[in-house]
């Protein structure tokens, strides 16, 4: 109770502050209205649920849902006699696309992580790493870099969910190694996300607005990773030498199933269209996924027959009596983890109506007005642990603050790395909390935030002294 306590006290001083210190200049200004103290209130509660979802056990997507509908209710009820009867729609609509390229996006990444689980490339990659005699700390390291490594490919997103199902794999019932190597991938991944504009969106946002170009992202891998570095050497510490106990003999290793590394290699292609489709066709990254997802299915249709062929096959034979290994690819998206999707929904649509009545541009006015650039961009970062980081690097570039190419390197670098601060401060964190449910929570992750936030600061320091 004290976190929300805590968390309550900070919007409702913080906005409220922010309201009182604003000029009005929007079109539709409630935030000092009873509609926006109400909508306010609304998201707060809903935020609260979400921190206390261990407790209570309600899925975090349930509040943030009812929470959307509820603001864009009382929004449109209160403007009914405006002039302007198409805004609201038109506002909607935009957030709504915002969300439809992120759930597509997801949903492939989704897809194919669990097509490569059903064909036990993350159960074969789990029994290599442990004949290869690695300890949980040498584990904790290999997947933490390899999340740094692969997300400024990848976005940071997919990355986690990968590393996390080998954890889980390893780890098995091993709550404090799963814990915090989960802490780390996430820490990891958003860093490594941080310098390259395909590894998160909010760089992706900031590199198709103009502002930074392709090649100068690239400046902020040091920071991004002293940012990783500092504070896993500090959670290495908590981590045994001990080693796995095997999960299964020599003559027993888990083997990739008939498709599996083709499915690697076709998540890999499936990447590399995202990427093609938006450097040379100008096309959002999601059409490449989605492109992918339909060769996927393709590829599926035909493994499918091959696979049911052969049962066939061996049943004539009496070679074997085991089932059928066919796949159905329609399986894989629906073992998606649909809590986590509804939950993007559900945060983009609130705050999508904070940002409709004033809230997200007065935020922003507020922070770069009184307190400068440096210091803004420092706290939308910290802002963004609590705030999805979509929309508030989105309202940082609506409003386009007269800023030098270091204040926005330093700001994309506080928005993509910032999240770490709080497991529901990113889109990696968020997803970790459902896949790896009971190990990696909100409070676990919550006792190693100042270390985390050492590695925050660190990162800023060094983003000035080698760029400044």
């Amino acid at each position: 109770m004290t976190v929300s306590k805590y968390i309550i006290a900070f919007f409702s001083i913080f906005f409220s502050f922010v309201s009182s210190a604003a000029d009005q200049t929007h079109s539709v200004d409630l935030s000092n209205h009873w509609v926006g103290y109400s909508v306010l209130a609304i998201f707060i509660i809903a935020y609260v649920f979400v921190i206390l979802e261990e407790k209570i056990h309600l899925r975090k997507s349930k509040p943030v849902l009812l929470a959307a509908g509820v603001i864009w209710i009382i929004i449109a009820g209160s403007q009914l006699q405006n002039s302007d009867s198409h805004a609201i729609e038109a506002a909607i609509r935009y957030d709504f696309l915002e969300y439809a390229e992120l759930f597509f996006f997801l949903l492939v990444a989704m897809t194919y992580i669990n097509a490569m689980a059903e064909r036990d490339v993350f159960k074969a990659l789990r029994d290599w790493l442990v004949s290869k005699g690695f300890s949980y700390r040498q584990l904790f390291w290999l997947t933490g870099t390899l999340a740094f490594c692969i997300s400024p490919l990848a976005d940071n997103l997919t990355t986690a969910l990968i590393m996390c199902a080998v954890i889980l794999a390893v780890g098995k019932n091993q709550t404090k190694f799963i814990s915090l190597s989960c802490i780390n991938v996430v820490v990891a991944a958003n860093a490594g996300g941080a310098f390259s504009p395909f590894g998160d969106i909010t760089t992706l946002m900031v590199w198709q607005s103009g502002i930074i170009a392709f090649g100068d992202f690239f400046r902020l891998f040091v920071p991004s990773l002293v940012n990783y570095l500092l504070p896993a050497i500090i959670m290495s510490f908590a981590i045994t030498k001990d080693k796995p106990v095997a999960a299964a003999t020599s003559a027993h290793v888990q083997h990739i199933k008939p498709g599996g590394i083709t499915m690697v290699l076709m998540f890999l292609a499936t990447i590399i269209t995202a990427v093609s489709f938006h450097t040379w066709l100008l096309l959002p990254p999601v059409y490449g996924m989605m492109f992918g997802l339909g060769y996927l299915k393709i590829y599926a249709y035909f493994l499918s027959r091959k696979l049911h062929r052969q049962h066939i096959k061996a049943l004539e034979t009496e070679l074997q009596s085991e089932e059928s290994d066919e796949f159905d690819v329609f399986e894989m998206v629906a073992k998606s983890e649909w809590d986590t999707l509804l939950f993007f929904y559900g945060v983009i649509m609130c705050v999508g109506g904070l940002g409709y009545i004033g809230y997200l541009s007065l935020a922003s006015e507020f922070f770069y007005g009184t307190f400068g650039a440096t210091t803004a961009n420092i706290s939308i970062g910290v802002l963004s642990s609590i705030v999805d980081n979509i929309p508030v690097m989105f309202a940082v570039l609506s409003m386009n603050p007269e800023m030098s190419e270091l204040q926005w390197l330093l700001v994309t670098l506080t928005a993509g790395v910032g999240g770490s601060l709080l497991s529901i401060g990113s889109a990696a964190g968020v997803a970790l909390m459902g896949q790896a449910r009971g190990h990696y929570t909100f409070f676990a992750h919550l006792k190693w935030t100042p270390v985390i936030a050492l590695g925050y600061f660190a990162s800023i320091y060094v983003h000035f002294l080698l760029n400044g």
